[in-house]
């Protein structure tokens, strides 16, 4: 049975999560009160209703309960509008509550209204950019929640020739390799802590927000 997730909210991020859930076989509910954004989420959305989610009666048909998630993604344009409707999805039962905050105080006030989730997208991205951008061996970061990020990293010079033994990037960083990709390999693999890397390696790593950051600053 397809998973059911309701966005609100179509701007750039909830049209962008509307369309990467669908792609991925997600049965999408799309909301937003502008027409033009409604008509385009229809295009590829399993249904597209324009309607002002602050409105009680017209939310409460969506049927919030029965979705495995409801996001709230209203933008920065109508902050009391997102606070409003993620409370209503609240009481109306959502299993999953996710809310999109514009800054720490909207946070809050998500949080205390019964968001499970809050999400700054902009905060988010630029986090995950800075390190792309200071560190070239920085191929892509993902975070995971609980403050653990996932990152693929080209193998640094100084790792080569080296084992996950004499390397202990746990104890030293609190940095977990949980896979490698090995140049002349197609699919990532488990790693071999006896193995040396070797140049072209790329790792995949889990680790709290910063570690590897500060890995990299110290090993070069």
């Amino acid at each position: 049975m397809k998973k059911q997730v309701m966005v609100i909210g179509l701007g750039q991020f909830g049209m962008s999560l509307s369309r990467a859930l669908t792609a991925r076989g997600v049965e999408v509910l799309a909301i937003d009160r502008d027409e033009g954004r409604v008509r385009q989420a229809a295009a590829f959305a399993d249904e597209a209703l324009c309607f002002d989610a602050t409105d009680e009666e017209k939310l409460a048909q969506t049927a919030p309960s029965r979705r495995d998630a409801c996001v709230c993604a209203i933008g920065d344009e109508a902050t009391e509008a997102s606070i409003i409707a993620t409370a209503l999805l609240k009481q109306m039962g959502a299993r999953r509550l996710v809310a999109r905050t514009n800054d720490d105080l909207h946070e809050r006030i998500l949080r205390l209204v019964g968001a499970d989730v809050v999400v700054n997208p902009e905060r988010a991205f630029g986090e995950r950019f800075a390190n792309l951008l200071l560190h070239e061996g920085v191929k892509a970061e993902l975070p995971l929640g609980g403050g653990l990020t996932v990152t693929e990293l080209e193998v640094p010079e100084s790792f080569i020739g080296r084992t996950l033994i004499d390397l202990a990037l746990p104890k030293n960083y609190g940095v977990t390799v949980v896979a490698v990709r090995h140049e002349d390999r197609d699919a990532d693999v488990i790693p071999d802590p006896k193995e040396a890397f070797t140049a072209g390696d790329v790792l995949v790593l889990v680790a709290p927000s910063k570690a590897v950051s500060t890995m990299l600053k110290k090993v070069g």
